[in-house]
């Protein structure tokens, strides 16, 4: 049973940075692909990034390409999202979500993702 928690989320102002994390456990014989997705307030759950296992694949919506980074501490056990250049419509609750898959292997779509975190809040002020 794969766990998941999220750290980082916080109340920021347009064009700031922060770094969003994700702990994972209890994955001892298994690889899974880790991505990030996000809910803002009457929408639906959009995917935001997805990195391998490895950490070799990454891939980013065209929403946050070149603001926002996904990557994988493989020491640590943790995913971290680095998000720049910070817009009010990035406000929203943050989730990490894993797959198990193969470890070169990214997934971008949503059903594959078994595993999901509670949750960051991220908000962004005009």
């Amino acid at each position: 049973q794969v766990t998941l928690v999220e750290s980082g989320g916080a109340l920021v102002q347009t064009g700031g940075s922060l770094r969003l994390s994700c702990q994972v456990s209890g994955h001892t014989f298994s690889t899974y692909a880790m991505a990030w997705f996000r809910q803002a307030p009457g929408k639906e759950r959009e995917f935001v990034a997805a990195t391998s296992w490895s950490g070799g694949s990454t891939y980013y919506a065209g929403s946050v390409k070149g603001r926002f980074t996904i990557s994988r501490d493989s020491a640590k056990n943790t995913v971290h999202l680095q998000m720049n250049s910070l817009k009010p419509e990035d406000t929203a609750v943050y989730y990490c979500a894993a797959a198990e898959a193969p470890p070169t292997i990214l997934i971008v779509a949503t059903l594959p993702y078994k595993y999901w975190g509670q949750g960051t809040q991220l908000t962004v002020s005009a």
